[in-house]
């Protein structure tokens, strides 16, 4: 199920930072970005707009843009762009359910909840009581209730590859029960998810790729295929 279809960056003058970002000029001169599967990846080099884009999609849709669902009122430091105020996201249907997800911003989202909500809902035990990876997957397990919009930023940063397997299966079974993933990762491992769209972000704008031919992909590879080769490259090079 895909909720959003497309998003389309409106008409603006705007050509200070985040507009002068390759991946949103090319919102701007392919006329939109389309949304075809059921899980998609935003992936690239840091500083390429993988974030910036998944954040404004987030606070476009009316997630609070540390993290939560539409009803998180919180706001511990507003470092958002305004590059929602100029996205027009195309639906299909609304969403039953929602959250926006993301690593940098967990702590506030955490906090948030012990002080205002149920935490039976949230697997029974504060967040602050697990380490970042329990609670960060406890959080997927058991408040992503299905036939809804997920938005996940960086979630590899809290959790081990171990972890990254779990969260894998998680999102697969919430797919099933009929949502949707748009997810700005790193993670080769995460990548992996059969029939996912990947969409690399560049200097060039953006463009669908396939899981091994990205970069994050070719790397880890190349390392674990030969790690002594690779640090002697890296260290004796300095």
């Amino acid at each position: 199920m895909n909720y959003i279809r497309e998003i389309r960056l409106q008409d603006t003058q705007q050509s200070d930072y985040p507009f002068n970002l390759p991946a949103v000029q090319h919102l701007k001169s392919c006329g939109g970005l389309k949304f075809e599967k059921p899980v998609t990846f935003f992936v690239g080099e840091n500083g390429t707009g993988k974030s910036t884009l998944i954040e404004a999609i987030a606070a476009a849709m009316g997630f609070n843009a540390e993290g939560g669902s539409r009803d998180f009122a919180f706001e511990t430091q507003a470092t958002h762009s305004q590059l929602y105020k100029y996205l027009t996201v195309v639906k299909s249907i609304t969403p039953k359910d929602g959250f926006f997800l993301r690593a940098e911003s967990f702590y506030n989202t955490s906090s948030y909840l012990d002080e205002n909500s149920t935490l039976a809902r949230y697997g029974g035990v504060s967040f602050h009581e697990q380490s970042h990876g329990e609670a960060f997957l406890s959080l997927v397990v058991n408040r992503f209730d299905g036939h809804g919009l997920y938005i996940l930023d960086e979630p590899e940063s809290a959790l081990s590859p171990q972890r990254l397997m779990s969260l894998l299966v998680a999102i697969d079974e919430i797919v099933k029960q009929d949502s949707q993933f748009i997810i700005a990762t790193h993670s080769p491992i995460l990548m992996s998810y059969p029939d996912a769209n990947i969409l690399q972000f560049s200097e060039c704008g953006i463009e669908k790729t396939a899981h091994e031919k990205t970069e994050h992909y070719r790397i880890t590879k190349q390392f674990l295929d030969n790690p002594r080769r690779m640090l002697k490259y890296l260290l004796d090079s300095r």
